[in-house]
């Protein structure tokens, strides 16, 4: 077993994964919400830099093609379980379809993976499932950049309840109108996070129906 640099980075993202949902145990908010996006974050760049040098350095080894995929699953499956978790009952529908599917194709395809075994091979990662995968990080970093910027520096760094946000929004607060904007901003910023969210979604089910046609014809009975 070779522990050089890029195994080394696949084992600290393979860590973080467990982080970000620990993060939320032991700290309060906003605080849990600003070192879970600078964890993930910070896991989400070690992805291209392992490859990278890995590839750079010639130190490709089977352990680190080993972990690699399962340190970006489980990364990608414990942020989304987080983000719905604390995320509030108005996002929650706008959610939970984007992460099942997410969901599904992941547990689906490792599930496809482990029955083909020695022909796994077939599976291999396509540039488009690479992009499926950055397409999932960037989204969730944005999503949890939501939680800070939308509602913890909107009403606890100015003490404001939903209900002063809301009047703000309508209106209805003339004398606080000026901040309107960076409330549309905040707001605006978790409208993307969710927009990317869902075509991180539309490219992890492309995907997993393309892994799919090409197990097929290992998934045959055979001739009698």
């Amino acid at each position: 077993m070779t522990w050089n640099l890029p195994n080394i980075l696949t084992l600290l993202r393979l860590l973080a994964a467990p982080g970000v949902a620990i993060m939320f145990l032991y700290f309060a908010r906003p605080l849990a919400d600003w070192l879970a996006l600078m964890l993930f974050t910070g896991a989400a760049i070690t992805d291209w830099f392992d490859g990278y040098l890995a590839r750079a350095w010639k130190q490709e080894t089977k352990i680190g093609a080993m972990l690699d995929p399962i340190a970006d699953k489980a990364m990608v499956v414990v942020a989304l379980m987080v983000i719905v978790g604390y995320s509030d009952a108005n996002w929650i529908p706008w959610l939970v379809l984007p992460v099942t599917v997410i969901l599904f194709r992941e547990v689906f395809v490792s599930g496809l993976r482990e029955y083909l075994g020695d022909t796994a091979g077939t599976l291999k990662v396509t540039k488009l499932a690479k992009w499926k995968t950055t397409a999932q990080m960037i989204a969730i970093a944005v999503l949890f950049s939501r939680g800070i910027f939308e509602h913890y520096l909107g009403m606890a760094v100015w003490g404001m309840d939903q209900a002063m946000v809301d009047q703000i929004m309508a209106g209805s607060v003339e004398d606080l109108q000026h901040i309107r904007p960076l409330f549309e901003g905040m707001i605006w910023s978790g409208r993307i996070g969710l927009w990317l969210l869902w075509i991180a979604a539309i490219l992890t089910l492309i995907t997993g129906v393309d892994y799919l046609r090409k197990a097929l014809p290992h998934l045959k009975e055979p001739a009698t």
